[in-house]
């Protein structure tokens, strides 16, 4: 039986994307240990800071899903993380959306946050 004219071309694809895809992969975790900063957050390897100013403020952290600030008010600071809602006051822990969080400081229009993988 004869192997269609194709078959040889399809393996060395299959073979390159899954060395591309290895290679990638080996990329990733060499950056595990890196720590990541921006303008709104900064990240080590599994915990970051986040600081979010003015409603509906967002930030996506390389950790986790994207939290997102609704509003100030009363001193308790109303955030989404992932879909997921919740407030937290000053000094305050909680776990929502797959993250641990506490609420390091709340502001008028501010809340900084420190972030960690549960």
């Amino acid at each position: 039986m004869t192997r269609p004219p194709y078959a040889r071309d399809m393996t060395t694809s299959r073979n390159a994307l899954a060395g591309t895809v290895l290679a990638g992969g080996l990329g990733l975790l060499s950056l595990a240990g890196c720590s990541f900063t921006s303008e709104n957050f900064s990240c080590d390897s599994n915990s970051c800071t986040v600081t979010l100013s003015g409603d509906g403020a967002e930030v996506d952290l390389p950790i986790g899903p994207t939290i997102s600030l609704g509003n100030v008010e009363n001193g308790r600071a109303s955030i989404s993380v992932g879909g997921a809602s919740a407030s937290c006051a000053e000094g305050e822990s909680l776990s929502v959306g797959g993250l641990a969080l506490e609420c390091t400081s709340v502001s008028d229009d501010e809340v900084k946050l420190s972030a960690s993988l549960n």
